[in-house]
C-alpha cells in the first residue's frame, strides 16, 4: 500500500546522503549547516515538541497502513505476571498466584489470531513482559502477526521476543501511545495488573 508516485526532485533521503559528502570546512562543520530534519540536536529542542508529537503519531500510522492493518484487539495487563512455568521467580506470592492469567491471555490471543486475516483482529499489546508477552506469544502460536507499542521507561521495557519485528514500535509520549492503542481498536481485553493497567482501562472507558 506504499505510494509509488515518483517525483522529479531528489527525495529527503538522497539529499541527506548528498549533504554528508561536502568539503570539510568550518562552515560545513557548523551545526547551522545541518539539514533541519537530519539534525538530532535541533529535533530534540523543547520548541520542536509539537513536531515530535506529530512524528510519533505518523510513523506507526503509516507503517500500519502499509501493512494493511485496519482493526485490532487490544490487550492490557500486568507486566510482572509470570508464565506458570516460571511463577517461582515472581516478585510476590500475589503475582505467582496470578500466573494462570498468562496462559489465559496467551490462549485468548491465539484464538483471536486464528480469526484474523492479517488485517483485522490483529493483537496489539504494550510490547513488554507479562500479559503483554503472553498476548504476542499467543499470536505466534496461531502463526499470525501482532503489534507491540513499547514506551521508553527508566527501568523497563525492552520488547518481548514474540512481537512481529516490523510491527514493533517505541514511543516517548504516553499520550500518542494511548492514541495508537485505541485508534484501530475493535475490542479491548483487560487482564489483572497494577496502576498502569488501571490507567489504560479507565482512560479507554473515558475516551
Amino acid at each position: 500500500m506504499k505510494d509509488d508516485r515518483r517525483s522529479p526532485f531528489p527525495d529527503a533521503s538522497t539529499d541527506a546522503r548528498t549533504a554528508e559528502h561536502v568539503p570539510d570546512t568550518p562552515q560545513t562543520r557548523a551545526p547551522a549547516y545541518r539539514l533541519a530534519y537530519h539534525d538530532e540536536d535541533f529535533m530534540c529542542r523543547d520548541e520542536l515538541r509539537p513536531v515530535r508529537l506529530q512524528l510519533e503519531l505518523l510513523k506507526p500510522q503509516l507503517n500500519l497502513y502499509e501493512h494493511g492493518i485496519k482493526e485490532t484487539n487490544v490487550m492490557f495487563g500486568g507486566a510482572r505476571i509470570p508464565e506458570p512455568a516460571k511463577k517461582d521467580t515472581a516478585r510476590t506470592k500475589t503475582l505467582a498466584d496470578l500466573s494462570e492469567f498468562y496462559d489465559e491471555a496467551r490462549e485468548f490471543a491465539r484464538l483471536m489470531t486464528l480469526r484474523s486475516d492479517g488485517h483485522s483482529n490483529v493483537i496489539v499489546t504494550g510490547g513488554g513482559p507479562g500479559v503483554m508477552e503472553a498476548g504476542n506469544r499467543g499470536a505466534v502460536d496461531a502463526g499470525g502477526v501482532s503489534i507491540g507499542l513499547n514506551i521508553v521507561l527508566p527501568h523497563e521495557q525492552a520488547p518481548n521476543e514474540y512481537v512481529t519485528p516490523d510491527l514493533c514500535f517505541n514511543f516517548h509520549y504516553f499520550a500518542i501511545r494511548k492514541m495508537h492503542f485505541l485508534m484501530r481498536a475493535k475490542a479491548i481485553c483487560v487482564f489483572p495488573g497494577g496502576f498502569g493497567t488501571l490507567d489504560e482501562m479507565f482512560e479507554s472507558l473515558t475516551v
